[in-house]
């Protein structure tokens, strides 16, 4: 007996189930991110092979895998965008997800961060040096990966995750660095760089802090704002379509100069909140004459 639709439940309700058809839509964008992930793990390989021989081919093999990282953060969110709007998350896609994360924001970053950053590493540095920083980058590039794989197990055991300064309540924050974030950011700084790979040891040595801090920073407690809110069902203004216009101009031909300061200034984001909160934690309690060992008080 064919089974009768309910004519007083409404086609936009979230109450409608869909149709089993729109679930492989996410999970499509899950694996064109998994793709890009092997395709950049691919690309470093090759650019350090190429880097090795001393053929100039290997910037453009890292540029391309900074590109696939940059491509997938776009797939990443647009996965998790289109699942709210057809109300087709799962338990499946959540995990499936997680572990296409994983790859392509844990395991390529930190292979293009090691291969480019650190790996060729000789001007100006006695063998015995290159050789430890090399296993120093070793270390903080596995960190990195770490810390990313920390970071989204965390995301998925926690209900209702606060950050250490929570902000208003009507908005959605992420506790920590997201991995897309941090990834992001390397895959921006090599193609800032025009994938050339970096040779002289101060530059890599500064790498090294850089990776050390977006690993720390993932698995910080500290507050950055969640993209989640923002819906493509309201209306928007003039103006914000007049801004994302601009902006995709702006990264479309100058890209190596954008795509590092919105990297920048996301991930300073964070670190400016807490600082901000700290501060005026600090002068509150000048205010209210409070003891210094006062137990803190929440301020977003």
């Amino acid at each position: 007996m064919p089974r009768l639709s309910n004519p007083l439940i409404d086609r936009h309700s979230p109450d409608r189930r869909p149709r089993r058809a729109a679930y492989a839509l996410p999970t499509l964008f899950t694996a064109g991110n998994i793709f890009l992930g092997y395709l950049s793990i691919l690309r470093s390989f090759h650019g350090a092979i190429l880097a090795a021989r001393g053929d100039a081919g290997a910037a453009e093999q890292f540029e391309i895998a900074a590109k696939a990282i940059g491509f997938a953060v776009l797939l990443d969110g647009l996965d998790g965008m289109i699942a709210r709007l057809t109300h087709t998350t799962s338990d499946f896609g959540r995990e499936m997800d997680s572990l296409a994360d994983v790859i392509t924001f844990g395991m390529a970053p930190a292979v293009l961060a090691f291969a480019w950053g650190v790996q060729f590493v000789g001007n100006g540095l006695v063998q015995q040096y290159a050789h430890q920083l090399k296993q120093a980058g070793y270390l903080v590039a596995f960190l990195f990966l770490l810390c990313g794989a920390a970071r989204l197990a965390r995301f998925n055991v926690q209900k209702n995750p606060i950050p250490k300064n929570p902000g208003r309540p009507n908005r959605k924050y992420f506790v920590g660095l997201p991995i897309p974030g941090a990834a992001g950011t390397v895959a921006a700084t090599v193609y800032a760089f025009y994938g050339e790979p970096v040779d002289y040891w101060p530059i890599a040595v500064a790498w090294l802090g850089v990776l050390a801090l977006l690993g720390f920073l993932m698995v910080s407690t500290w507050r950055y704002y969640s993209f989640k809110g923002l819906s493509l069902r309201q209306p928007r203004t003039p103006l914000i379509v007049i801004v994302v216009g601009g902006l995709v101009f702006a990264i479309w031909n100058y890209g190596h100069v954008v795509l590092p300061i919105m990297a920048v200034v996301y991930v300073g984001s964070g670190i400016a909140i807490r600082a901000g909160g700290v501060v005026r934690r600090h002068v509150l309690r000048r205010r209210v004459g409070a003891p210094p060992h006062a137990p803190e008080h929440q301020v977003g």
